[in-house]
């Protein structure tokens, strides 16, 4: 069916020449080819959540599988083999395809230039081409699993990844490769556009706390995904051509894998977790009602965050070998970290205190991931010691631990973005008790299922095992049920979320009572250009006015 000169004006469709704009022509129509080459930064972002979404999904299955296995002592549902690639599926796959890129990648994408008072990123093909590159990525590993697996964790320990396990590790290598081109594109994206982009009087310290913490993420991005790159072309060059880099056979070393591995892998620990942080300072300064306290503290500290990521990465080799003044040293580092993180924290509370708080469900989210990634933040000062990391490194302790930090700061924020950002999104709202519901779910369900990991790595139980002492499987029965609940949790949203976006009523343009430019300056959906004109900046971030708190308060 053809659209007209004249719909095509009122939808906003710039003319040149007397003809359409193709770039925001394909942006306006809404068949799939549009889509799949729209350069429209918004519509990228939701291509991305739907992409993370299905591996979501994925990893989540192969975490149901290794959670029912280990509902017995006895490995009686999997062989060995077939469970090392069990969790060797789930770590990859969550990890790398969706903790890194959940919030920057959908998220960031969509929001950013919104709050930044911008038409679109800097390079939008540059953008497009990202989410491909996910996309093509994906499709490579999940090749290599159905060709049979690989078995040697999501971190590729050399010298199994390199002489003995199977040739699919270099498939998933291949995927992973092409995977961090997509992220290293993405960081130089946003990096340029929060540089050059910036809607008139929107100084750097005018910035939303979102945008400071993908400006971070992306400098951690731009200079430690290389690493990993080069990494894995080294394990190819090994396992392929038979150079000898890590393998003490050929006169390798082990170790240095460990070492560049690492450099990467902890950085991107807060690639993960960087995003999130942002996320919960847009929504408690929101929902308390109140200017953030602390505000350059919170956007210093991300950028301090970035600096000591990549100065840690020795603290997941206290065990290997390394020299025990270098373990002194990477252990001081690491509780050096534990600065930046608690200002975050401390300033959270700072801001909630006597404010105005609307207990709507983003802000059930925003409790829910200070609560996690407090324990998480915690229970890392046990690993960065060098005493007890000897008893507790490789036991479901370093499992709990991960997850807390990773899944209960990473995925909880997402969600809480997810819930704050879905009528800014689509237009529409969803139901909210059921939204408190999940956030509930969620909170509960993690602990049930994490907490009782953290008794069994202190009594030993060694991660990646199928099989245990029979006097650990009360804690692994209860792992398991509150994995159930947990699953439920994030189930839930799926369905509300997406039959919002259909059918939930309409929202107006500011339901929150926000104040960043991507609920003031713009409508919900916002139009495919973004504004009408140019938003211009004239007050602090986070203006609140404690008339406005008040009347926003009794009016939910």
């Amino acid at each position: 069916m053809s659209t007209t000169v004249s719909e095509l004006k009122a939808k906003g469709v710039p003319f040149v020449n007397n003809e359409p704009s193709k770039v925001t022509y394909l942006n306006h129509e809404n068949t799939v080819a549009s889509w799949l080459l729209t350069l429209d930064h918004k519509r990228i972002g939701v291509m991305y959540l739907i992409s993370m979404t299905f591996m979501f999904l994925l990893g989540g299955i192969f975490a149901g599988i290794i959670r029912a296995e280990l509902i017995t002592p006895k490995g009686d549902m999997l062989s060995s083999d077939f469970y090392n690639k069990t969790f060797t599926a789930h770590g990859v796959i969550m990890v790398f395809f969706v903790l890194i890129p959940a919030v920057p990648a959908s998220l960031g994408n969509f929001i950013m230039p919104l709050m930044l008072g911008a038409k679109d990123v800097a390079f939008p093909r540059l953008n497009l081409m990202s989410w491909y590159l996910y996309v093509i990525g994906a499709v490579f590993t999940l090749l290599a699993m159905l060709l049979g697996g690989v078995d040697t964790g999501w971190t590729f320990y050399t010298p199994l990844s390199s002489t003995y396990s199977n040739g699919n590790v270099m498939v998933v290598a291949a995927g992973l490769f092409i995977l961090g081109f997509s992220s290293i594109l993405t960081g130089l994206n946003f990096i340029v556009t929060i540089h050059r982009m910036r809607a008139p009087g929107l100084t750097w310290f005018r910035l939303p706390l979102f945008v400071w913490a993908l400006y971070a993420t992306s400098i951690i991005q731009l200079l430690g995904t290389p690493v990993i790159a080069i990494t894995l072309s080294l394990l190819g060059l090994e396992r392929v051509l038979g150079v000898g880099i890590f393998d003490p056979r050929l006169g390798g070393d082990p170790i240095l894998f460990q070492h560049l591995f690492w450099f990467y892998s902890h950085p991107a620990v807060y690639i993960m977790i960087l995003p999130p942080l942002g996320v919960a300072s847009e929504l408690v300064t929101t929902f308390s009602r109140k200017p953030i306290f602390g505000y350059q503290m919170i956007a210093g500290s991300s950028l301090a965050i970035a600096i000591f990521s990549f100065i840690v990465w020795a603290h997941h080799m206290f065990t290997s070998g390394i020299s025990p003044y270098a373990a002194m040293f990477f252990s001081l580092l690491t509780f050096s970290v534990a600065i930046p993180s608690g200002i975050k924290v401390f300033t959270w509370l700072g801001t909630m205190w006597r404010g105005s708080i609307v207990n709507d469900s983003p802000m059930w989210f925003a409790y829910g991931f200070i609560g996690l990634f407090t324990i998480g933040g915690l229970t890392g000062l046990f690993l960065s010691t060098l005493g007890t990391d000897i008893h507790l490194h490789d036991t479901y302790f370093v499992v709990a631990h991960f997850h807390y930090v990773m899944v209960g700061g990473a995925i909880v924020g997402l969600m809480g973005g997810l819930h704050f950002w879905w009528p800014k999104m689509f237009g529409r709202m969803y139901n909210e008790p059921l939204a408190k519901l999940s956030a509930f779910f969620v909170f509960a369900g993690f602990n049930l299922t994490f907490f009782p990991q953290f008794l069994l790595g202190y009594l030993g139980m060694p991660r990646r095992y199928h099989e245990y002492p029979a006097e650990m499987q009360v804690m692994n029965v209860f792992s398991t049920a509150g994995a159930l609940v947990l699953g439920l949790g994030y189930i839930m949203p799926m369905i509300y979320l997406t039959y919002a976006a259909f059918w939930g009523p309409k929202a107006s343009k500011n339901p929150w009572g926000a104040t960043t430019l991507d609920w003031t300056a713009t409508d919900s959906p916002p139009t495919p250009h973004n504004f009408e004109g140019q938003p211009v900046v004239t007050e602090e971030p986070y203006h609140y006015k404690s008339t406005e708190n008040k009347e926003h308060a009794l009016a939910h």
